[in-house]
């Protein structure tokens, strides 16, 4: 749900659904199986597709099937990189890097639709982010990740000076496993994104230990 707060759109944040979940980088025939699993566990917020080396006919494929999957686990689907491709399957949002569209191009495309911003660990991107219009912004990496190389590496203080600089929702990113987040939750970001440490397992029992271990 969006809500308007001082004309800025805003992300309603469940604390109980505090996992945004990225996919991984293929799809085999399993992962439909484990990502009903995983989203029926309801400590999922938002589901990332992020496919780098599909097609775009591929993507739109596994992005219609993913959809109805997210629409009956009432997850909000997030398209990486293209908002055309967003629009297009029906997603709830597009996220954006540094070097995709700007968000100015991509409001004209989605709308009141979400859009996240990757800001690495910048100050300067995190204020660009808001001030233009973003729906969340995401900093990291906070550890090395198999998933993605981590270019930019944050410190959590800078998870603190965004909560305090912005009411936006602010997710942190890479490499977080259930053994390396908690000192991370100290810093009270509104989401953890996850992707190896759930796929790299076997996700029925990665998701579990997230929450057993947030408690």
């Amino acid at each position: 749900m969006l809500l308007k707060e001082n004309g800025q759109k805003k992300l309603k944040v469940n604390k109980k659904k505090f996992i945004y979940l990225i996919s991984p980088n293929k799809i085999k025939k399993s992962f439909y199986i484990n990502l009903k699993v995983v989203l029926s566990s309801n400590l999922v917020s938002f589901f990332q597709l992020r496919l780098k080396k599909y097609s775009l006919i591929e993507r739109e494929k596994i992005g219609i099937k993913i959809k109805k999957i997210c629409k009956k686990y009432k997850v909000k689907l997030i398209i990486n990189d293209d908002p055309n491709l967003a629009k297009k399957v029906g997603a709830d949002g597009c996220h954006l890097g540094q070097n995709d569209m700007v968000i100015q191009g991509a409001r004209k495309i989605l709308k009141k639709k979400i859009i996240g911003i990757t800001c690495h660990n910048s100050k300067k991107l995190i204020r660009y982010a808001v001030k233009n219009g973003a729906n969340y912004i995401a900093i990291g990496a906070f550890f090395k990740s198999k998933t993605k190389k981590a270019n930019y590496i944050a410190k959590p203080s800078l998870i603190s000076w965004a909560k305090r600089f912005t009411k936006l929702p602010v997710v942190i990113i890479g490499g977080i496993t259930n053994k390396n987040f908690r000192k991370l939750l100290l810093h009270k970001p509104d989401f953890l994104a996850i992707s190896g440490g759930i796929w790299d397992k076997k996700p029925a029992k990665a998701i579990k230990d997230f929450y057993e271990n947030k408690r």
